[in-house]
C-alpha cells in the first residue's frame, strides 16, 4: 500500500484501525518530498527531525489508545505566513530571512495539540501578495500537474504539496482567494471558513480585515477534520468569533436533497476559458440531479469587488508592513541614520509586488484621499456583503467557478499585474463579505488540468458548504486523480532546487515527459 496516495480521512481510519504507523506515512511523506520537491518547489524548509519525533510519540499514544484526535499522527504541512516556534518563518521575503519566532501561532498550536506531525513550510507569494507563487522571493513553485504551469497563489506551495501527494493535508491563508484559488488550479480541496471561525493569531499579517487561515486536503472529509482542528475562539485575537464550533463531519453523508443552490449570472463573465464554463456548469446540473433545486441569482455588485478589494487589501498592507523596519527583526541594512536605514532595508528585503501594494495602499490613505478612495471602497464593501444577504434569504449556498481559466503558464502574467489581478475575481467577494468558500475539482480540461467549483455559504455555515462539497465528491471523486510525477534519477534530486530535471508524463500510457501535465 503506498500511503501517500491515501486520501487525508483514510489515512487517518488507516491510523485509528492500527493498519500504518505514524512513522511509516510520515517516513513516507519525507521521502516523496526528497524525491520530488527538487520539481515541484512547494517546501521552504523541511524539519524531517521534528517530524519523526512528533510520528514516534504519536505511536506511542495510539498504542496507548491515546490518540488525541482524529489527525493524530497524519503529516501535514504549513504555509510559511504561519508563526511556528523554533523554525524559521520568512512569508517568502527576504526581509524575514533568518528570522525564527519564539512562539507558535494559535492555527500552529491547536495542530500540535492535536498529534499531527508538522512536516515542514511551503512557500508563497511574498507575504501573501499573488496569484501565482512566482512573487516568492525564493523561487517559484510550479504546478504538480504540468512543472510549466503555475499552482496559483498566494498558497501555491500549500496546495502544490497536496497535489503532487507529499502530504494529504495543509494549512494556507485566504485574503481574496489565495486558498480556494490554487486549490482550483491544482485539483485539491481547499477552503476559506468564515472570517472570524480560525484565529489569526501568529499569521504574518496582510490585510487584517481579510486574512483567515484555512485547510487544504485531497478530500472533503479531510478538509472539515482540518477545520475542526483550528477553529474556535482566541482570547488571543479580539476578531476570532466565541460561536461554538460545531462538528464539521456530522452532516457530510446527508446529500443534496432538499438543498437550494443559487448560480450567480454575474459570475459567468465574457472571457471565460469555454471548458472551465462548461464542467462548472456540468457540476451544477449534477448538483440539480442529485437532489438540490438550483435557480439563477444576481449579485448585482460583484463587478465593484476587484476594485473594492485593491483598495482595502492594499491600504490594509501598508499600515501592517510598517512594522519590517530594520529594527526589530529579520534583515537590517547598515545606514548613517534610522531613515537611510529604513529605506535601505526596506528597498534591498521587499520585492516588487509588495512595494507596489504598500505604495497603492499608502496613497490610498494619505491625507485628501482617505475618503475618496478607502473610506468609499469600506462603503461598497459593504453594499456587497448586502447582496449576498439578500441571496441568502432565498438559497442555503451559491455555486461558481473557481477561477476564469485552468493553470496559466509561469511568467505568462508576470509583467501585467491588473491581469494577474483578475485570476480572483470570483474569490475576491467572499472575503470582502466575510462568508465561508471551498473550492473542489469539477473535471479537467483536454490538456489535463484541474477546473475547480467554487461552493459559497451563509456566514459560520461551514456545515452546509462541506456538506454540499461532499454530496458532489461523492459521486464524481475527481479528487482522486493524481499527477503523474516521473521521479528524477537516482541522486538527482534537490529538495531546494530549481527546476530539475524530472518531468511529467500525459495520460494513462506514461508517455510524455514534454511538462504538459497528466493524470492517473
Amino acid at each position: 500500500m503506498d500511503v501517500t496516495q491515501l486520501s487525508l480521512s483514510a489515512l487517518s481510519d488507516a491510523l485509528s484501525r492500527g493498519e500504518v504507523s505514524s512513522r511509516e506515512i510520515t517516513d513516507a511523506s519525507l521521502s516523496r518530498i526528497e524525491k520530488t520537491d527538487g520539481n515541484v518547489h512547494a517546501f521552504l524548509r523541511v524539519t524531517a527531525d521534528a517530524a519523526r519525533h512528533a510520528a514516534r510519540a504519536s505511536d506511542e499514544r495510539r498504542a496507548q489508545k491515546r490518540a488525541l484526535s482524529p489527525l493524530d499522527g497524519v503529516p501535514l504541512a504549513l504555509k510559511d505566513l504561519l508563526i511556528t516556534e523554533g523554525v524559521e518563518t520568512t512569508a517568502a521575503s527576504r526581509i524575514l530571512e533568518g528570522w525564527i519566532p519564539p512562539y507558535d501561532g494559535t492555527a500552529v498550536a491547536k495542530l500540535k495539540a492535536a498529534g499531527a506531525v508538522l512536516v515542514g513550510k511551503t512557500n508563497l507569494d511574498e507575504f501573501a501578495m499573488g496569484s501565482s507563487t512566482e512573487h516568492s522571493a525564493y523561487g517559484p513553485t510550479k504546478n504538480p500537474w504540468d512543472l510549466s504551469r503555475t499552482p496559483g497563489g498566494s498558497s501555491g506551495g500549500s496546495a502544490a504539496s497536496v497535489a503532487a501527494r507529499q502530504v494529504t493535508g495543509s494549512l494556507g491563508t485566504d485574503t481574496g482567494g489565495s486558498i480556494r484559488q490554487p486549490a482550483a488550479l491544482c485539483g485539491v480541496v481547499g477552503m476559506k471558513p468564515t472570517y472570524g471561525r480560525v484565529s489569526r493569531y501568529g499569521v504574518v499579517a496582510f490585510a487584517s480585515s481579510l486574512d483567515q487561515i484555512g485547510p487544504f486536503a485531497t478530500d472533503v472529509r479531510g478538509a472539515a477534520l482540518l477545520l475542526g482542528a483550528i477553529a474556535g475562539h482566541d482570547a488571543h485575537d479580539a476578531t476570532s468569533s466565541d460561536l461554538p464550533v460545531p462538528d464539521f463531519t456530522a452532516d457530510l453523508e446527508r446529500g443534496l436533497s432538499g438543498l437550494r443552490l443559487g448560480v450567480p449570472k454575474e459570475y459567468f463573465v465574457a472571457g471565460m476559458d469555454p471548458e472551465v464554463e462548461r464542467a462548472v456548469r456540468e457540476a451544477i446540473d449534477a448538483c440539480q440531479r442529485l437532489g438540490a433545486t438550483v435557480r439563477e441569482v444576481s449579485l448585482p455588485h460583484t463587478g465593484y469587488g476587484i476594485d473594492v478589494y485593491y483598495l482595502v487589501a492594499t491600504a490594509e498592507a501598508s499600515s501592517n508592513l510598517a512594522r519590517f523596519d530594520g529594527v526589530r527583526f529579520g534583515l537590517r541594512e547598515p545606514a548613517e541614520n534610522l531613515v537611510a536605514q529604513y529605506r535601505a532595508t526596506r528597498g534591498k528585503g521587499f520585492g516588487d509586488e509588495v512595494k507596489r501594494r504598500i505604495m497603492l495602499g499608502t496613497y490610498a490613505l494619505s491625507a485628501g484621499y482617505y475618503d475618496a478612495y478607502y473610506g468609499t471602497a469600506q462603503k461598497v464593501r459593504t453594499l456587497i456583503r448586502n447582496d449576498f444577504e439578500k441571496t441568502f434569504a432565498e438559497v442555503d449556498a451559491i455555486l461558481t467557478p473557481t477561477t476564469p481559466t485552468a493553470a496559466f503558464k509561469l511568467g505568462e502574467k508576470l509583467d501585467d499585474p491588473l491581469t494577474m489581478y483578475l485570476s480572483d475575481v470570483f474569490t475576491l467577494p467572499c472575503n470582502l463579505a466575510g462568508l465561508p468558500g471551498l473550492s473542489l475539482p469539477c473535471g479537467f480540461t483536454k490538456s489535463g488540468l484541474p477546473i475547480g467549483l467554487q461552493i459559497l455559504g451563509r456566514p459560520f455555515d461551514e456545515t452546509t458548504v462541506l456538506r454540499v462539497a461532499r454530496g458532489y465528491e461523492r459521486e464524481f471523486e475527481w479528487g482522486s486523480r493524481t499527477p503523474t510525477l516521473t521521479l528524477p534519477r537516482e541522486g538527482g534530486g534537490n529538495l531546494f532546487g530549481g527546476v530539475g530535471s524530472g518531468k511529467i508524463g500525459f495520460g494513462g500510457d506514461g508517455s510524455g515527459g514534454d511538462g504538459t501535465g497528466g493524470v492517473n
